[in-house]
């Protein structure tokens, strides 16, 4: 026979608790909506280098891509049909708590990485840019 615990008693050592909670706090992750304007060019690709990150603009702190969603990651390529704007969207790690305004910047060693500087942060952790 089985017994349900309505309320069971669990102890949990003081710092572990502490620990945790912070853990659960900094687990916030940031979503980057972008829009790449093809409408003017024609035979563009894009694609999304796992060296892309969010910087605090008021800290050393960089936030990790952790997905990336309808564009390709290098060194694949995803084709933009000529006229077209394209939408995609990026994942990243949580930014600190006190951070007010953030860059994204793709870092990679030839010209044309993606730059958005000076993204002011909102409560939802949720932006629309274009790239």
């Amino acid at each position: 026979m089985s017994t349900v615990i309505t309320k069971p008693k669990v102890q949990i050592a003081p710092g572990l608790l502490t620990e945790l909670l912070a853990l659960t706090k900094e687990e916030k992750q940031v979503i980057v909506h972008c829009l790449f304007d093809a409408r003017f060019m024609l035979g563009a690709k894009i694609r999304i280098w796992p060296s892309t990150y969010l910087y605090d603009t008021g800290s050393s702190h960089r936030s990790e891509l952790v997905h990336a969603d309808n564009i390709a990651l290098s060194p694949q390529w995803t084709e933009v049909p000529h006229g077209k704007v394209v939408h995609f969207s990026l994942l990243f790690t949580g930014l600190p708590s006190v951070c007010s305004t953030f860059n994204l910047i793709e870092e990679i060693d030839q010209p044309g990485g993606f730059t958005v500087t000076g993204i002011k942060r909102n409560d939802s952790d949720v932006y629309f840019v274009w790239v």
